[in-house]
Order: C-alpha cells, then sequence, then structure tokens
C-alpha cells in the first residue's frame, strides 16, 4: 500500500514579503529592470517525490524541495526544513532570505533552502533516518561541498545532518564532512554552532543596548518561540543580567513579570512538554506576548507572525527577529510609525550561518578551532554587520531592514555585474 502525503498549503504570504523588501530594495538602488527580473527569481528548483518503507510494511510517498535562489557570491548555503506546512513559496522565500543574510554579514555564499513536507515527530527513529536518507538521495545531484551545503532547520538537527553527510559520503566512496554543517562535533561538527544563532542574538541586543543607553542588567525580554533559537537567546540575555519576562511555543506563553527561571524551562521542555502547562507564571496566548511591554521583543518562531492586524498592538520597543521573516511590510509600517525600532532577520539571526562557514572552513582545511576562537569570530562579524547596517541607516534616513537589504542586494549586484551574464 502506498501513501501520498497530503501537500502542504503554499506560503504566498513569506514569498510576497521577501519579493516586496526585494523590490523596496532594488527602487532605492535604481537597479535596471533585467536585474531585478533576475534576482525576483530563485536560479534552480528541485522538487522530489520518494517513497519511504514505514515500520508497518506501508511506504508512504514524501515531497521535498531544495531550492537555489542566487550564486553568484559562492556556494549555496541554507537549512533543511522538516515541517508539515513546508511548501515550494515558503522555500524559495527562506532562499531568498538567505542570499541576503550571506551578503550582509559578508559571507561567500549565495542563498538556499529546503525541506520535506512532514511532521518529523510522527515518525519513528528509523522512518525519519529512511526518509532523511532517501531524500538526500533525491537532492544529491546539486549539493556538494562546492556547490551548496545544507544546514538543520525547524524540525531537523545535527543527528539527521550527520546523516545526510554518511549518504552522500557513501555515494562518493570518501569521507565528505564539508557538504553539510551543523553536524555533531564528533563527525566534523564545530564547537559553538548550537547556539550560535541565538549567541548572534545575544551579540545584536547588546549593541542595541548600548547604542540607546539601555543597560542590559534589568532590561526586560519577551520571546515568542522557544525552540533552539529563541531559547537559547532567553537563557544567554538572562544570564547576561536582562530579565526575561515571557517566552511561547505553539501551545501558548508562559508570563512572569518579575522574571522566568530559563533554565528550569529548557530542562522542562527537553521532553516536548507545551509551555502551556509549564509552572512558574501566568499563562497567555501568543497574541497576548506579542503585545505585553518590554524593552526587547525577540520573535523567534515562523514567518509572518507580526501583520497588519496586530502590529498596531506591540508595546516593545525594539524588535530583534530570531525567525526568518517574522514581520510583513504592512506591519513595518505601523512599528515605524509606533517608533519601534526593527533589527532585521538577515542581521539579527545571522549567528547559524555565520558559525555555518566556520564549520565549512574548518572541515575544508581539517583543521578545528577552539569554542572561544568561534564565539569570538561570531561576535566580530555580526557586530561589523549591524554597525555597518545601523550607519547606513542613520545616513540615508531609513529603517535598519531598508539599510540591510540595500547592502546585500547592492553586494549581490555588485558580484553579478563583475562575473557578466554568460555566454
Amino acid at each position: 500500500m502506498v501513501i501520498t502525503q497530503p501537500q502542504a498549503q503554499p506560503a504566498v504570504d513569506a514569498l510576497r514579503t521577501a519579493i516586496t523588501q526585494f523590490d523596496n530594495a532594488a527602487e532605492r538602488l535604481n537597479l535596471e529592470e533585467g536585474t531585478r527580473a533576475m534576482l525576483r527569481r530563485c536560479k534552480r528548483e528541485l522538487s522530489v517525490h520518494f517513497p519511504v518503507r514505514m515500520n508497518d510494511g506501508s511506504i508512504r510517498v514524501f515531497e521535498g524541495y531544495r531550492v537555489q535562489h542566487n550564486l553568484a557570491r559562492g556556494p549555496a548555503k541554507g537549512g533543511l526544513r522538516y515541517n508539515s506546512n513546508v511548501s515550494l513559496d515558503e522555500v524559495r522565500a527562506l532562499a531568498m532570505w538567505m542570499t541576503w543574510k550571506s551578503a550582509v554579514v559578508n559571507l561567500p555564499y549565495g542563498g538556499a533552502k529546503g525541506g520535506v513536507v512532514v511532521d518529523p515527530k510522527q515518525l519513528s527513529l528509523g522512518e525519519l533516518e529512511n526518509l532523511t536518507r532517501r531524500y538526500a538521495t533525491e537532492i544529491s545531484i546539486i549539493i556538494g561541498p562546492d556547490e551548496d551545503i545544507p544546514a538543520p532547520d525547524m524540525g531537523t538537527d545535527g543527528r539527521i545532518m550527520a546523516w545526510i553527510m554518511d549518504t552522500i559520503s557513501m555515494h562518493r566512496g570518501h569521507t565528505t564532512a564539508g557538504v553539510v554543517t551543523g553536524k555533531p562535533v564528533a563527525v566534523g561538527g564545530t564547537l559553538g554552532r548550537l547556539e550560535a544563532t541565538g549567541r548572534g542574538i545575544q551579540y545584536v541586543v547588546e549593541e542595541l543596548s548600548k547604542d540607546n543607553g539601555i543597560g542590559l542588567e534589568g532590561s526586560t525580554v519577551v520571546v515568542q518561540g522557544f525552540g533552539n533559537v529563541g531559547a537559547v537567546a532567553a537563557q544567554l540575555l538572562r544570564r547576561a543580567g536582562a530579565k526575561v519576562i515571557a517566552v511561547s511555543d505553539s501551545s501558548g506563553a508562559l508570563y512572569n513579570g518579575e522574571g522566568l527561571n530559563i533554565d528550569s524551562l529548557m530542562a522542562y521542555q527537553k521532553d516536548r512538554a507545551p509551555l502551556s502547562q509549564a509552572a512558574g507564571g501566568d499563562h497567555l496566548t501568543n497574541r497576548e506576548l506579542l503585545s505585553l511591554r518590554a524593552d526587547f521583543l525577540i520573535p523567534a518562531a515562523l514567518e509572518g507572525q507580526i501583520t497588519a492586524e496586530n502590529a498596531d498592538e506591540v508595546k516593545a520597543r525594539f524588535i530583534v527577529e530570531g525567525a526568518n521573516g517574522p514581520t510583513t511590510p504592512e506591519a513595518d509600517a505601523i512599528l515605524a510609525g509606533n517608533g519601534v525600532t526593527v533589527v532585521p532577520d538577515i542581521v539579527a539571526n545571522a549567528g547559524g550561518v555565520i558559525v555555518s562557514y566556520f564549520e565549512w572552513v574548518q572541515d575544508l582545511q581539517f583543521y578545528f578551532w577552539e569554542e572561544s576562537e568561534v564565539n569570538e569570530r561570531l561576535h566580530r562579524v555580526i557586530t561589523r554587520a549591524y554597525r555597518d547596517v545601523r550607519t547606513t541607516a542613520a545616513q540615508q534616513g531609513i529603517s535598519m531592514r531598508e539599510a540591510a537589504m540595500m547592502l546585500a542586494v547592492g553586494r549581490v549586484v555588485e558580484a553579478t555585474k563583475l562575473r557578466g551574464i554568460y555566454p
């Protein structure tokens, strides 16, 4: 018996948001129409349908994607997402954001993204491995250390990256450690990668605090999304002296005006226990969490969370985007009108791709760094990018998102012009 997985609903809003952000930057940069047309579209899109034998002997057919948006600045780079709502349009948007993210922090990468339409929580460990190895085989025709380097994203982790690396290595007859990043340290991963995105957010919040005369000690933080990014950011900011007053997952939010015990909540969530049942504070809805008064709001869940419908309710002074595309263009306009500063995703959550770059470099050299060196290099790269964006925003009198997009798109256009159009 063959069971085909239901197709996810297209993430039209994510793609619309990504294209709108690009169009605004293209207008400011006065790009010619041909260049705009090229960068509005993804260079290469692979859709695959593949069978997986389940534990009960049945065969299910899954749908997956790998999309490369642009390769002008180097090999494609971007995560792999396992989620039942994955769609081709969502992956297109995420690949585009990866191009800009790599460019704004000045990494020699283009942008890519991939995903499988599946709820990994519904699979056994063996089924998950079978799905991963078959999907890796299907996309092996376009990935590699010099072509396209996947990494973990929502629903995937270091173990899944190890399976992919091993699968590609078996095909090629030798260990190809640099084909993915985000691997366990024992098989070519780097120290500091697991915490990299959350640590990058911490560094950005620290810079933002200095710029605005806010002492991080005692400042208030709200985090939407308590996965790897949000939980690590909350933990690191708490240790730096900030008061994390609310966190949330898909089940709901937990609030305590005196500050939450983040270490205890992370231990509680190890068994995927919902925050809606956690002790230590009052239970709120996710919408109520976004409207809490705080110094810093960190949306670290999914795209499209702050929209025209709820942006006017946001009372945080600063938004530091931990997720990709959490704020729509309409919401950006409302937030700007209300005096809310937004540090965009392509800067704020770039810690993951920065340390992925470090891992890739280490794999290619077969020479590995100490964790302190990884963190110091991350701090240097992400704070430099933040300062570049802040300076451009001040000079141009525009938002930090507009400044980040101008810098990123401008660098990709420069590389494209220098390389020329083949043939």
